[in-house]
């Protein structure tokens, strides 16, 4: 049977490579994006060009409100295309950032860093499980900072911690149902995360490059063939593990 895989955010960036990676490993991908509808449908047509199936749906991460009616459409899907109620793969990837100091960092802030990157991903799973196959596999996006600080990112790392956390609490729940549930923690890469600030400012591009054992940034294709094979057979037994993929960063 064709596994079908979700990659939240991957109209762009990671997700983006993410989710093409995970057709090229053989799987079909849902697409989710918040506001660029174009975006997700020419990384739906890159699927396709790869001989695999790719559906885009709208998904507002920030707004747990919506999840059930998301999960709807979902169900729907699966069942006029594939003929099935299932899905195998959840990739929590969608996410953004915000860098402030911890005196200036405000509520308002604070609370779209937990909407999105820890209360999204608890109560989207959630929403999601009743849909994941038994021996089915999460993986739950962190970063490379909560292993080291940086300044300006207290909160954004504060969340990622926590997705950290809980993400060894979803294996120990969900393993009697076969699902592993790992968090991948990548190092700086070269995105539009945070404005594409790593990517187009030479200024912090050299900082982070500095900082990692191998002497640069990362980019999308380092991180997201590694995701694509932590979903296979062949990696069944990784579970409730912080996999940091950063090149040596800060060691």
């Amino acid at each position: 049977m064709t596994k079908i895989a979700i990659v939240t955010g991957s109209s762009r960036g990671l997700g983006r490579n993410t989710a093409l990676n995970i057709a090229r490993q053989g799987s079909d991908v849902v697409i989710t994006y918040h506001s660029q509808a174009d975006a997700a449908l020419t990384v739906v047509a890159e699927v396709e060009a790869l001989g695999r199936r790719a559906v885009a749906l709208q998904l507002d991460v920030g707004n747990a409100s919506s999840f059930a009616a998301f999960a709807d459409r979902l169900r729907m899907m699966l069942r006029d295309t594939y003929h099935r109620d299932t899905f195998d793969y959840l990739v929590n990837n969608a996410g953004h950032g915000d860098m402030a100091p911890l005196a200036e960092t405000t509520e308002e802030q604070f609370d779209a860093l937990v909407n999105v990157h820890f209360k999204g991903v608890f109560f989207l799973t959630q929403a999601l499980l009743p849909l994941i196959a038994d021996g089915g596999r999460i993986i739950n996006l962190s970063s490379g900072l909560t292993r080291v600080s940086y300044p300006g990112f207290s909160a954004y790392s504060a969340v990622k911690g926590a997705v950290e956390v809980l993400s060894v609490y979803m294996a120990k729940e969900l393993g009697s149902r076969g699902i592993t549930v790992n968090t991948v923690a990548p190092g700086a890469i070269e995105t539009d995360f945070l404005g594409g600030a790593v990517r187009d400012i030479p200024d912090l591009n050299k900082v982070f490059a500095e900082m990692t054992a191998l002497g640069r940034v990362g980019v999308p294709d380092d991180i997201g063939p590694m995701i694509a094979r932590l979903l296979g057979e062949e990696n069944r037994w990784i579970n409730a593990q912080r996999i940091e993929v950063s090149g040596g960063q800060a060691i």
